[in-house]
């Protein structure tokens, strides 16, 4: 799950994560084009959103105890 906020500025980015994906893995725009059109200005932020991993799925195969 990408964070809700920038971890340095505290920025709302969830709801940019999603068309930026689309954009860039369907669509193969260019990242910097798309982050400049979705309006992420700060690089922090452009951070944030470019080096997100999703993880949930490989951790979900672990059981709970």
């Amino acid at each position: 799950m990408i964070p809700v906020r920038c971890f340095t500025c505290g920025a709302v980015i969830a709801d940019k994560y999603e068309e930026f994906n689309k954009r860039v893995n369907i669509n193969k725009e260019d990242p910097e084009k798309v982050l400049n059109d979705l309006g992420v200005k700060r690089y922090c932020c452009r951070r944030m959103i470019v080096s997100y991993i999703p993880l949930i799925d490989d951790l979900i195969k672990f059981p709970r105890y």
